[in-house]
């Protein structure tokens, strides 16, 4: 397993393990501990994925020792502010059972998340939390954030994926030295996904799958991969990347593949921003 400095020479493994969706307490707890004991060190949730408690419970049954572990979480809409996210970090410190948190992230890029930001700084100076950075923000308001505060974040964790490359964004976060990391890297398997003849042909060839060749595809551009699953046997598979590597012709038929639109979520579309903000009166995880 690869890591990747961040820019406070914090390192953070190259895979990691995203729970979005797993709500159920036990499954979640018992898909962390899956996770875990499979290889995985890096481990995502978020206070608005409702599973902190099960991902906590998960850790400390592992055995693995708590500072061989990245654990990361964010902080919602709602809890934006200066003053509710200080309480929000403590809320999911306490639910994690944890006393430190590896990576913070502001979840999305709404509400009062200057103030948020604040907050962050401080915990981050505390000690309280390693790394600091943001969740789904577009050019845009990343070059403004940076330009606004005294630290830089260390992530900006994006909808990275075959059809959607983002390479105005992998570019800005290179400038600003701001990691990049893509969740959902298989769109979920939406427009076809895993059948796209490029991958099932670079699959064949290298005694891979489709979706293995997605995540050397991008961690093969530096970038930090969250793929998810409640399988055992796909969590092998998904770790299974670090043996083989793209070539120079494959990375570019893929490159042809660029959509250039997202397949999960639309930051500037007026019906996405009312789903998200939506989410609050009516829990139901869809993609957040």
């Amino acid at each position: 397993m690869e890591k990747r400095k961040l820019n406070n020479g914090v390192e953070m493994p190259q895979e990691g393990f995203g729970v979005f969706q797993v709500s159920d307490p036990v499954l979640c707890e018992q898909t962390v501990l899956d996770a875990i004991h499979t290889g995985y060190r890096l481990i995502d949730t978020a206070s608005s994925y409702q599973n902190e408690e099960a991902v906590g419970r998960a850790i400390r049954k592992s055995g693995v020792k708590r500072e061989e572990l990245f654990i990361t979480t964010k902080a919602y809409i709602h809890q934006m502010g200066y003053e509710n996210t200080k309480a929000a970090f403590e809320e999911s410190l306490k639910k994690l059972g944890l006393e430190y948190l590896d990576l913070y992230l502001i979840h999305m890029p709404f509400g009062d998340y200057y103030g948020s930001w604040r907050a962050m700084e401080e915990l981050y100076h505390q000690g309280k939390v390693r790394a600091i950075g943001v969740c789904n923000f577009l050019p845009d308001r990343l070059l403004d954030l940076c330009m606004n505060t005294e630290t830089i974040p260390q992530i900006n964790q994006i909808e990275r994926h075959p059809h959607y490359q983002r390479k105005e964004d992998l570019a800005l976060m290179k400038e600003l030295g701001v990691q990049p990391q893509a969740w959902a890297p298989f769109a979920e398997g939406l427009k076809g996904m895993f059948t796209e003849p490029v991958f099932t042909e670079i699959a064949a060839k290298y005694g891979k799958t489709p979706a293995q060749v997605i995540l050397r595809w991008n961690v093969q551009q530096g970038v930090i991969v969250i793929p998810k699953t409640v399988h055992k046997e796909r969590m092998k598979e998904n770790l299974e990347i670090w043996d083989f590597e793209l070539d120079e012709d494959e990375m570019k038929r893929i490159e042809a593949l660029d959509l250039g639109l997202p397949s999960m979520l639309d930051t500037r579309k007026l019906s996405e921003i009312r789903r998200v903000y939506d989410y609050l009166k009516n829990p139901v995880l869809t993609s957040l």
